[in-house]
């Protein structure tokens, strides 16, 4: 089986300055790929080198199993790109824009474009230049999927875009996928990543921390928990918590009422039976940024080296 996307020791140096240090990827075809990282991680550095954008200072990459340097122009009409850092302007209108990306990515079906645009909540009649920094970003995913490449590469494709309009493009990732495509996508949004993809690389400072599938990933999951309890007392509280280890990291504090506060790792179902015993007044639980839940993964790296 040819992979969709394999690096061997791909690495790219700015002078002194190490981007990406001998990364080691592989693809498979019709899967979601999804790559996670702080800003400066090496996430967009691996992207462009993939479209041969920029050129590795050594190292190789295959892209539907050819060399991006060597690929030409028929590669790039099998993929479809969305940059992180989307640059759109002029007073053209988003349907003339799109357009002329026909001619350059190629064929696009009948009808395609404004299933897109309405699925996105985009009016294509208006100029470009006077749309709002979400609706640019619609019209950057709809110019990505309009020709149904083999290869979508989405940079930070959710970035802008409002939380009803974010779901249904995570639909569209699933309904790529269904249709054989292969999606690579990077985020800074560990729980965007768990919905849509089916593996993960984790970067940092240029390297790889770990590659994992997603049901690893979030069974290592950080949350952060706050739930307020009436009519218990601590003692009885840390008993119910005692069956479970990692419930006992949280903090209890007394009041009026009971406070529990803390950040959970793994499993959430052992707390939310714990409390069930008891009259629980509010509860809120909420997924850490991406530096904090994956700062155990981190941890460990520096550990083992």
């Amino acid at each position: 089986m040819t992979l969709a996307l394999e690096t061997q020791a791909l690495t790219k140096r700015y002078g002194r300055r190490l981007a990406l240090d001998a990364v080691d990827l592989a693809v498979e075809p019709g899967t979601v790929f999804g790559v996670i990282g702080p800003n400066g991680a090496g996430k967009t550095t691996t992207m462009r080198l993939l479209l041969d954008i920029i050129r590795p200072t050594s190292g190789s990459a295959r892209v539907l199993g050819q060399d991006p340097r060597q690929g030409g122009v028929e590669l790039r009409r099998r993929i479809g790109f969305l940059p992180g850092e989307l640059r759109l302007e002029g007073r053209v209108t988003g349907r003339a824009l799109l357009k002329h990306y026909a001619e350059i990515s190629g064929p696009v079906a009948p009808g395609v474009v404004d299933s897109l645009a309405q699925r996105l909540d985009l009016d294509l009649s208006r100029q470009v230049r006077k749309l709002s920094k979400g609706n640019k970003q619609k019209l950057g995913v709809v110019q990505a999927f309009m020709h149904q490449p083999d290869l979508l590469v989405l940079d930070e494709p959710t970035s802008g875009l409002d939380p009803l309009v974010q779901q249904e493009f995570l639909t569209m990732v699933r309904e790529a996928k269904n249709n054989g495509q292969t999606v690579f996508l990077s985020s800074h949004v560990l729980s965007e990543i768990q919905q849509a993809a089916d593996s993960v690389a984790i970067l940092r400072a240029g390297r790889i921390v770990t590659v994992s599938d997603v049901d690893t990933l979030r069974a290592t999951a950080l949350r952060r928990v706050n739930a307020t309890i009436a009519d218990a007392t601590a003692d009885a509280v840390r008993t119910a918590f005692a069956r479970d280890q990692h419930l006992a990291e949280l903090t209890i504090t007394a009041g009026d009422s009971l406070t529990i506060a803390g950040t959970l790792e793994g499993d959430i179902d052992p707390f939310v039976k714990a409390i069930a015993a008891f009259t629980v007044v509010d509860l809120r639980v909420e997924e850490p940024d991406l530096e904090e839940s994956v700062l155990g993964l981190y941890a460990k790296e520096s550990t083992d080296d």
